[in-house]
Protein backbone atom coordinates (compact mmCIF):
# COMPACT_ATOMS: atom_id res chain seq x y z
CA UNK A 1 0.00 0.00 0.00
CA UNK A 2 1.45 3.44 -1.02
CA UNK A 3 1.36 6.10 1.51
CA UNK A 4 0.41 9.51 1.22
CA UNK A 5 1.63 12.64 3.73
CA UNK A 6 -1.29 15.26 3.91
CA UNK A 7 0.67 18.82 5.39
CA UNK A 8 -1.68 21.14 6.29
CA UNK A 9 -2.94 23.43 9.09
CA UNK A 10 -6.83 23.16 8.66
CA UNK A 11 -7.92 20.16 10.29
CA UNK A 12 -10.78 19.80 8.11
CA UNK A 13 -8.62 20.06 4.77
CA UNK A 14 -6.63 17.00 6.24
CA UNK A 15 -9.86 15.09 7.12
CA UNK A 16 -10.98 15.54 3.65
CA UNK A 17 -8.23 14.40 1.60
CA UNK A 18 -7.47 11.78 4.19
CA UNK A 19 -11.17 10.30 3.08
CA UNK A 20 -10.32 10.78 -0.57
CA UNK A 21 -6.86 9.30 -0.51
CA UNK A 22 -8.37 6.32 1.64
CA UNK A 23 -10.36 5.85 -1.19
CA UNK A 24 -8.13 5.43 -3.32
CA UNK A 25 -5.90 3.26 -1.21
CA UNK A 26 -3.21 5.02 0.49
CA UNK A 27 -1.99 4.85 3.78
CA UNK A 28 -2.80 8.42 5.16
CA UNK A 29 -0.40 10.20 7.26
CA UNK A 30 -1.24 13.80 8.73
CA UNK A 31 0.96 16.74 9.38
CA UNK A 32 -0.19 19.87 10.83
CA UNK A 33 3.20 22.22 9.45
CA UNK A 34 6.18 21.24 7.77
CA UNK A 35 8.37 20.92 10.64
CA UNK A 36 5.95 18.00 11.68
CA UNK A 37 5.66 16.65 8.39
CA UNK A 38 9.76 16.93 8.27
CA UNK A 39 10.11 14.82 11.44
CA UNK A 40 7.62 12.35 9.70
CA UNK A 41 9.38 12.39 6.81
CA UNK A 42 12.44 11.20 8.79
CA UNK A 43 10.99 8.73 10.50
CA UNK A 44 9.55 7.02 7.11
CA UNK A 45 9.12 8.76 3.32
CA UNK A 46 6.08 8.72 2.31
CA UNK A 47 5.79 8.09 -1.57
CA UNK A 48 3.36 11.44 -1.83
CA UNK A 49 3.14 14.17 0.04
CA UNK A 50 -0.39 16.68 -1.11
CA UNK A 51 1.07 19.89 0.57
CA UNK A 52 -0.43 23.36 2.03
CA UNK A 53 2.05 26.01 1.47
CA UNK A 54 0.59 28.27 4.20
CA UNK A 55 1.14 27.29 7.44
CA UNK A 56 2.70 28.24 10.89
CA UNK A 57 5.90 27.40 11.83
CA UNK A 58 7.35 25.82 8.57
CA UNK A 59 5.75 26.97 5.22
CA UNK A 60 5.28 24.35 2.64
CA UNK A 61 7.99 25.75 0.13
CA UNK A 62 10.56 25.54 3.21
CA UNK A 63 9.82 22.04 3.94
CA UNK A 64 9.71 21.04 -0.02
CA UNK A 65 13.34 22.17 -0.11
CA UNK A 66 14.01 20.56 3.35
CA UNK A 67 12.65 17.43 2.54
CA UNK A 68 14.21 17.34 -1.11
CA UNK A 69 17.76 17.34 0.61
CA UNK A 70 16.43 14.00 2.76
CA UNK A 71 17.91 10.61 1.83
CA UNK A 72 15.46 9.43 -0.53
CA UNK A 73 13.92 13.14 -0.46
CA UNK A 74 14.26 13.59 -4.29
CA UNK A 75 12.08 9.98 -5.10
CA UNK A 76 8.79 11.81 -3.33
CA UNK A 77 5.95 12.92 -5.88
CA UNK A 78 4.96 15.92 -4.22
CA UNK A 79 1.56 17.93 -5.44
CA UNK A 80 1.27 21.62 -3.92
CA UNK A 81 -2.49 21.92 -2.93
CA UNK A 82 -3.34 25.45 -1.75
CA UNK A 83 -5.42 28.53 -2.35
CA UNK A 84 -2.23 30.09 -4.09
CA UNK A 85 -3.49 30.74 -7.71
CA UNK A 86 -1.27 33.26 -9.23
CA UNK A 87 1.36 31.88 -12.39
CA UNK A 88 4.57 33.27 -10.16
CA UNK A 89 3.60 30.59 -7.04
CA UNK A 90 3.13 27.80 -9.40
CA UNK A 91 6.07 28.38 -11.40
CA UNK A 92 8.29 28.79 -7.95
CA UNK A 93 7.14 25.50 -6.39
CA UNK A 94 7.81 23.49 -10.02
CA UNK A 95 11.02 25.10 -9.92
CA UNK A 96 11.86 23.99 -5.91
CA UNK A 97 10.66 20.26 -7.04
CA UNK A 98 7.23 20.02 -6.98
CA UNK A 99 5.69 17.40 -9.15
CA UNK A 100 2.51 19.05 -9.49
CA UNK A 101 -0.41 22.07 -8.39
CA UNK A 102 -3.72 21.72 -6.97
CA UNK A 103 -6.19 25.14 -6.24
CA UNK A 104 -8.24 24.89 -3.18
CA UNK A 105 -10.79 23.41 -3.39
CA UNK A 106 -9.96 20.15 -4.30
CA UNK A 107 -12.59 17.32 -4.81
CA UNK A 108 -11.40 13.54 -5.30
CA UNK A 109 -11.61 13.54 -9.55
CA UNK A 110 -9.08 16.59 -9.08
CA UNK A 111 -7.06 14.41 -6.52
CA UNK A 112 -7.18 11.22 -8.66
CA UNK A 113 -6.00 12.66 -11.78
CA UNK A 114 -3.30 14.90 -10.77
CA UNK A 115 -2.32 11.41 -8.58
CA UNK A 116 -2.02 9.67 -12.23
CA UNK A 117 0.09 12.15 -13.65
CA UNK A 118 2.99 12.01 -11.26
CA UNK A 119 2.57 8.25 -11.26
CA UNK A 120 0.83 8.01 -8.09
CA UNK A 121 -2.17 5.83 -8.69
Amino acid sequence: MKSCLVVDDSRVIRMVARKILEELSFEVIEAEDGKEALDKCKEKMPDGVLLDWNMPNMDGMEFLLAMRALPDGEEVKVVFCTTENDLSHIQEAIAAGANEYIMKPFDSEIIQSKFLQVGLL
